[in-house]
């Protein structure tokens, strides 16, 4: 199935959302055809006929008002998604400012004949009927310039009879004027248009936000050319992976790689929000976007400047703010039976008073006007919308990707956390600690013996050996006839003989382990060591313990997350139980679970979301894939440079900071205090101006006024989750 992929000129919000899904659902027919990615003003049709094509598209957006450009066309043509500045936004600007204008001049001229302020927003000093012609002019010019972008939504909308703001604000418009009141018609317009300037302004900051993302990374670098070893420059673009890179010392790195000469030290905390530089040598990774420190470094490029972990970043930050969090799906459905339900109020309004009572028919009709102004919609559609996405802009400037506004929303209600042992709450790079030889080995044969099966492997306690055998520079053996045991170890032949390596639950149920050899292995494992052994056919060559550091401030983070009212952390791990009760002990979890294969780590997490609702999984994101998918929440550690944990888990943290998941959590909760603020205000102004309208009390000025002050309210408020909490 093809997708096709579109810029949208004049895609802005919500309700711009909602308009394009109504007028090409009878090209698509099926809702889930569909995406839109507000914040980059894009749009994917999936292709299920020959009738969806690049033209037809194209005819049916332009019905709306907006326009639609093919993506490649949009790119070709240099304008990045991120870059903001389209025609139909400048024009935007310039037609909302001429409709004030034009409103302010309408003012002055009427202040001048009316022979006061107080006349001009008073309805009983005003005389209804058309103002002089100047007047007239300005008033009218300001209707059109303000409308121009509404007119054609709000006649979508009537033709397919799906009441929406803009053509509850063109109702409210033209009922104005047809009573007279052009100052009103003129101000409610100016106001709807600064309105959705506003929101197009709002979703800007956040596109400039990631837009600093891509930033980071220079547009330039500077290589080695592998034939005369002369340096040049190029585009980052055009740098293919393989080429060798040279940075010098307070440049930012173009893209990612592995140090091929030089020490330095790198600054992370672009990509992952690590506030301290890390030190760099030969072999280690370095990431497009992060600054070299003092050292002058050559490194060989691994990624495409379009794949690179920075890139991956922010293609998953413009795509999270389409997976909508529950709070904005709530406002959504919500404002599709809102506004036709309040059209209907304010008809009734307008008509019901005077036909059964001598009340004025001109009054009760501007009445109607009032709660129509006061019951659009607008500040409630942006309300959460803007939120989130500040919100979902801010983590990623933290090192923390989070996929979609209902993950976000779903961190904040986090009542359990299941955490991994080795690279969550260890540091992941296990060492060998001791080598016990048996039966006439000693310690390098047994150490080089079992490197040979582990070269086989990628397992972390495989590495330790592997890494062990390195240092000490020990000639390994080949091992041949290789076969793997999942869940246990391996076989291999080593000089042509059959060997065996696994854990020590394997070597129980195979082999007769002395007495003595079973204390001493509990003794390690009760210590917290993982214990490697090795054995062929008539005896048991010894065993190796390795073990795995914990990470600093582990049981303090542990200790706020219960602060802020995790009621239960437990420990999820495949490692022994000796191992697993001792990094209990040292954490301080609630519960512990060890031995535990990928499905038994599914059934712990399964477990809790019936005992707790809201679980978070934090794993490595590779082999817990399972478990981080049935979590409510799936969390990443320390994904930087992993393509696989970025793909797999609902967040991914960047660093391998543990804190963050306490800042995860009150971050999403101040993003949900925020939401719920603008809603509750968005809905509490509405109701009160709903009530004084019912009682003749409200005028247009005040209703104007409120509308205004509740959009500019609930974008700034919105807005402050731009700044780090």
């Amino acid at each position: 199935m093809d997708t096709l992929h579109f810029h949208i000129q004049g895609l802005d919000c919500p309700d711009e959302v909602a308009i394009l899904r109504r007028q090409l659902m009878p090209l698509v027919r099926r809702d889930e055809a569909l995406s839109f990615d507000i914040l980059n003003a894009k749009m994917s049709v999936q292709v299920i006929d020959d009738g969806i094509t690049v033209e037809a598209v194209r005819q049916s957006v332009a019905q709306t008002g907006m326009q639609a450009v093919s993506w490649d066309e949009f790119c070709q043509a240099g304008v990045c998604a991120l870059q903001p500045g389209s025609w139909q936004q400048r024009s935007r600007l310039v037609l909302c400012a001429v409709s004030g204008l034009l409103l302010v001049l309408g003012m002055i001229q009427e202040v001048f004949q009316q022979g006061g302020l107080v006349s001009l927003f008073s309805i009983s000093g005003k005389a209804e009927g058309i103002p002089p012609p100047l007047v007239l002019a300005c008033y009218a010019g300001a209707v059109i310039t303000g409308g121009w972008f509404v007119v054609a939504k709000a006649w979508i909308a009537l033709r397919r009879l799906v009441p929406d703001m803009n053509l509850l604000m063109v109702v409210a418009v033209i009922g104005a004027i047809a009573i007279g009141q052009w100052s009103e018609a003129a101000t409610v317009t100016f106001l709807f248009s600064l309105a959705l300037l506003l929101e197009s302004w709002s979703t800007d900051r956040a596109r400039r936000a990631i837009r600093g993302l891509l930033d980071l990374s220079p547009n330039v670098a500077r290589f080695i050319c592998p034939h005369d070893g002369c340096i040049e420059e190029k585009p980052v673009g055009d740098i293919a992976p393989g080429t060798t890179v040279l940075v010098r010392p307070g440049e930012r790195i173009p893209l990612d790689g592995v140090i091929t000469k030089g020490d330095t030290t790198v600054n992370q905390a672009p990509i992952t929000g690590e506030s301290m530089p890390l030190a760099k040598t030969l072999g280690d990774a370095v990431f497009a976007g992060t600054i070299n420190g003092e050292g002058s470094i050559e490194f060989r490029s691994t990624k495409s400047a379009g794949d690179t972990t920075l890139a991956r970043i922010i293609h998953m930050v413009e795509e999270a703010q389409s997976r909508r969090a529950p709070a904005e799906q709530w406002v959504e459905r919500f404002a599709r039976i809102y506004t036709p339900v309040m059209m209907l109020l304010a008809a009734a309004l307008a008509v019901l008073p005077p036909l059964f009572t001598q009340a004025s028919w001109s009054a009760w009709f501007y009445n109607g006007l009032v709660l129509l102004v006061i019951a659009c919609p607008c500040a409630l559609v942006i309300s959460t919308p803007v939120s989130i996405v500040a919100a979902l802009s801010t983590a990623a400037r933290q090192g923390v990707l989070i996929k979609g506004g209902a993950y976000l929303e779903a961190l904040g209600q986090v009542r359990a956390i299941a955490l991994d042992k080795t690279g969550t709450i260890t540091r992941g790079e296990a060492k060998v600690h001791r080598i016990i030889p048996l039966d006439d080995h000693h310690a390098d044969q047994l150490l080089a013996h079992a490197a040979a099966m582990e070269r086989h492997t990628t397992h972390p306690l495989g590495l330790a050996i592997r890494r062990e055998a390195d240092q000490r520079g020990l000639r390994i053996p080949d091992a041949e006839e290789f076969t793997a045991l999942p869940g246990e170890g391996a076989q291999a032949s080593i000089h042509q003989r059959t060997y065996w390596i696994g854990s020590h639950r394997m070597l129980e149920r195979r082999v007769d382990e002395p007495a003595a050899l079973h204390d001493q292995a509990v003794q390690l494992e009760d210590a917290g060591h993982s214990l490697v052994f090795m054995w062929c056919d008539d005896h048991i060559c010894g065993l190796i313990s390795v073990a795995d550091e914990l990470r600093e401030g582990v049981p303090e983070v542990l200790q706020e997350l219960r602060n802020l009212g995790v009621k239960k952390v437990i420990l999820v791990t495949g490692d022994n139980r000796g191992t697993a009760e001792a990094m209990a002990a040292a954490t301080g979890v609630d519960e512990f679970h060890a031995e535990l294969l990928p499905e038994d780590k599914v059934a712990v997490v399964t477990r809790l979301r019936r005992e707790y609702g809201q679980v978070a999984m934090v794993g490595d994101g590779v082999n817990d894939a399972p478990a981080l998918a049935a979590a409510s929440v799936g969390i990443a550690m320390g994904a930087i440079g992993t393509d696989a944990a970025i793909e797999t888990a609902d967040v991914a943290l960047m660093s391998d900071d543990l804190s963050r998941l306490p800042w995860l959590i009150r971050h999403s909760r101040r993003t949900l205090t925020i939401v719920r603020q603008n809603v509750s205000f968005a809905l509490g102004l509405k109701a009160l101006f709903v009530g004084m309208a019912c009682l003749g009390m409200a005028t247009l000025w005040l209703a104007i006024a409120a509308d205004m002050g509740a959009s500019l309210l609930v974008i700034f408020n919105g807005l402050r989750l731009l700044k780090s909490s």
